[in-house]
């Protein structure tokens, strides 16, 4: 492993535990040759299936394009970077789960975008807009206005929240001084 400073390769690790979800390693590493310090994952290489783009190419599964991606649409939103590489694990587990040995990148674009509707909105239409390549500015507000038609219907769904006004309106009212209850 080369040191991300020096690009040195002698180094030892100084740390090694499970990383959150248990499917990888974490391991903390100090550089020989110049000190410093910086971390590294590992995790089980399974068999992932080819990507058939929509010109027909193929190419490897690369999870670091799904999270470039994500990154890119969530840029200066308040998603996380933990947010974030959860739905590229979800996107992942997906697409390990079909066990098909090719699989089609609309697959994957599509779940990216189900991701993000669930996740944030603007980040939603920022990869859609790539994504989906928006021809004009039609396609773009179409798109637009079913997120808002569908967040107007998901709101309309939920009953009103009772404000104290409300709740006070609902108290009996205290009985008057010297009147039994």
């Amino acid at each position: 492993m080369k040191c991300p400073f020096c690009r040195q390769s002698n180094n030892h690790v100084i740390d090694s535990r499970l990383g959150k979800d248990e499917e990888m390693i974490r391991r903390r590493r100090e550089c020989i040759a110049c000190s410093r310090r910086f971390t590294t994952y590992e995790r089980v290489e399974e068999a992932m299936p080819m990507v058939v783009k929509k010109d027909g190419r193929r190419e490897a599964f690369d999870r670091l394009k799904i999270t470039n991606g994500l990154k890119r649409a969530c840029q200066k939103r308040p998603v996380s970077m933990d947010a974030i590489e959860s739905i590229a694990d979800r996107i992942e587990r997906g697409i390990q789960e079909r066990g098909e040995k090719e699989i089609p990148g609309s697959i994957i674009g599509e779940a990216a975008m189900r991701e993000l509707h669930d996740t944030d909105p603007v980040a939603y239409v920022r990869f859609a807009s790539v994504y989906r390549s928006f021809k004009d500015l039609d396609e773009f507000m179409t798109e637009l206005e079913d997120l808002l038609n569908e967040r107007t219907h998901r709101t309309a769904a939920k009953p009103p929240k009772k404000t104290a006004n409300a709740r006070k309106k609902r108290r009996k009212p205290l009985p008057a001084e010297g009147t039994q209850p």
